[in-house]
């Protein structure tokens, strides 16, 4: 389900949000299907539990996730398409296409290399 790489420079709590927004855009998540318990997923990744936790806190504060106290963490309905973080996304994509073209990558690259994404589904390029 949920893969950490130890090696990336994106914080762990920020790959398992990532993950986690990703089985819901893909559908393998769906509205009200219970996420596995902060302690289940920290102990199935090794990590630590405040790690899980805050990624958990950030998708429950940008309305992609809902708890229910002694029940656990579910999917929300209004966490496909989610404005929160579709803004969120789109200033972080800006910000990367604005570096990117000051560090010279072509239009032209970036067009191939979002195409390699949406396209072929191929990240590693």
């Amino acid at each position: 389900m949920i893969i950490i790489d130890q090696r990336s420079r994106t914080p762990v709590y920020e790959q398992i949000k990532e993950q986690i927004l990703n089985l819901i855009n893909t559908g393998e998540l769906k509205t009200d299907d219970k996420l596995p318990s902060v302690r289940q997923l920290a102990s199935d990744l090794d990590l630590n539990v405040n790690t899980v936790k805050r990624a958990y806190q950030e998708l429950e504060t940008e309305r992609v996730t809902y708890s229910l106290a002694g029940k656990g963490v579910f999917v929300s309905k209004t966490a496909i398409a989610n404005e929160i973080v579709l803004e969120s996304a789109e200033k972080e994509l800006l910000r990367i296409l604005s570096s990117s073209k000051a560090k010279g990558i072509s239009f032209e690259r970036v067009v191939e290399l979002t195409r390699n994404i949406y396209v072929k589904g191929d990240n590693n390029d």
